[in-house]
């Protein structure tokens, strides 16, 4: 049996068929990438330790996808029709939300989780996926190999930067990141067919991309969804224990997180940390104030009260439509306006009287951007003369690992010592409530030794 003979342009698609082939590889390319990289925020987070090892893997990948298509001697158009079913087949089932959360929950560690994640389904729709250009060129008209090329990637680069524009700013803010895994799958699913040569029967993929589409469907549609926008995820339900002194207690959570809670008392109880700075605004005679609170979670710490004006700022615009609806049951109390944390701070002409950074995205991780200096610095320049800052912490309750350390000693010095409460003792993991003061910083204290002991002259010099 004679080899079977290689494509050429007489035999294959017209270009513009080929070209909006390696624009739709483009687009899902890039949607794989963004994908998985909004799937790890609930479970690792945003930070920068997280997202360029991710990239860095996906890099690697469209490397070896585009050596792999450079060997390809034979069948291109039958092996990218494959590559795009198994990639879109990877990415309808692996990045789907009900997928992604059990993977993380049912496989410790979570680097684990992560690694099968990225490794198992990112990096193989990577390089299932940088084939199609090296492998397509075989079949373009150009005279010339570089003018081949420059058009394929030229159509490849921009379907990359349509797919990260569309997919991050339309499809997730508008209909969340379910419709963003349809779309990115559904492309590949619906150029597959077009992928054959003329003589070839019309029906060549059409029915795996029938049973692609019906598994994306099911698990991206028909199996219980958490509420999903561009920046976070969401769902309230009952405490998962029961909670002394609290009746149906219900937890608003954020990112797998819990970020607020109410119970159905009269008057409602909240979560420890919100009734501590509750009692602390009492205390401190709190009336008529402007307060402004980063991070909104479920708007409890105004809930029910009239005493004080209360301003939130929240990157998510939906988080207040969901507060609302699914965890309150009524209006906040209070004003909101949908902005990013530090810029906020760095550019408002208002000051507070306090300001409350609530700014946790997930479990234990403050976005990177707001637990530097620099932020702490315009923080304090939007509080009054007399304002004091609060700052709500999930850290060790000994105060001994390196992040809680270093982010204490970021935050006094731009304020000075701070009061400092553990809220919880009983466990490893739990609220740290950071107090400070407006003013400048107060000079750099000196210990006290047996040679050189000060402590009589400074008592003087502190009444």
């Amino acid at each position: 049996m004679s080899a079977a003979r290689p494509d050429t342009p007489a035999t294959v698609l017209p270009a513009a068929v080929l070209f909006a082939t390696v624009f739709v590889e483009g687009f899902s390319s890039l949607g794989a990438e963004i994908l998985a990289l909004r799937r790890l925020v609930p479970h690792m987070g945003s930070a920068i330790t997280v997202t360029a090892p991710t990239i860095g893997f996906f890099l690697l990948a469209l490397a070896l996808g585009y050596q792999a298509g450079g060997r390809v001697e034979r069948g291109y158009l039958v092996r990218v029709r494959r590559n795009f079913l198994r990639a879109a087949a990877l990415i309808a089932i692996g990045l789907a939300g009900p997928v992604v959360d059990a993977l993380f929950a049912h496989l410790q560690p979570t680097p684990l989780a992560y690694l099968l994640l990225v490794g198992g389904v990112l990096c193989p729709v990577a390089w299932l996926l940088g084939q199609t250009v090296p492998v397509l060129t075989n079949l373009l008209r150009h005279e010339r190999a570089g003018a081949r090329s420059g058009a394929a990637l030229y159509w490849s680069t921009l379907g990359s930067f349509l797919g990260s524009l569309v997919l991050s700013v339309v499809v997730m803010q508008w209909l969340g990141v379910g419709a963003a895994v349809l779309i990115s799958a559904g492309l590949l699913v619906l150029v597959a067919p077009f992928l054959r040569d003329p003589g070839a029967p019309r029906w060549t993929g059409v029915l795996a991309g029938a049973a692609i589409a019906a598994g994306a469907v099911a698990v991206n549609v028909v199996l219980p969804q958490q509420i999903e926008t561009a920046y976070a995820t969401y769902r309230v339900e009952a405490a998962p224990v029961a909670l002394p002194g609290m009746r149906d207690p219900q937890v608003f959570w954020i990112n797998n997180s819990p970020a607020s809670l109410i119970d159905r008392s009269e008057p409602p109880r909240y979560t420890r940390y919100i009734e501590h700075l509750r009692t602390r605004f009492e205390d401190m005679g709190l009336t008529g104030r402007r307060i402004l609170v980063l991070g909104a979670g479920g708007f409890t710490l105004s809930h029910r009260t009239t005493e004080n004006d209360y301003l939130y700022v929240d990157i998510d615009p939906a988080v207040r439509e969901l507060a609302e609806r699914d965890f309150l049951g009524e209006p906040i109390r209070g004003e909101f306006i949908v902005a990013d944390a530090r810029r906020f701070v760095a550019r408002s002409a208002e000051r507070f009287d306090v300001v409350v950074v609530d700014a946790y995205s997930a479990l234990t991780n403050i976005p990177a951007h707001l637990v530097t200096r620099e932020f702490w610095r315009d923080t304090r320049r939007v509080l009054t003369p007399d304002g004091t800052m609060f700052a709500n912490l999930i850290v060790d309750t000994r105060l001994a690992t390196p992040y809680a350390r270093n982010l204490l000693a970021t935050i006094e010095a731009e304020f000075g010592r701070c009061g400092v409460e553990i809220l919880f003792h009983d466990r490893p993991l739990g609220n740290v409530l950071v107090q400070c003061f407006a003013g400048p910083p107060p000079e750099a204290a000196v210990p006290y030794t047996d040679e050189r002991n000060r402590a009589d002259v400074d008592i003087l010099r502190s009444r």
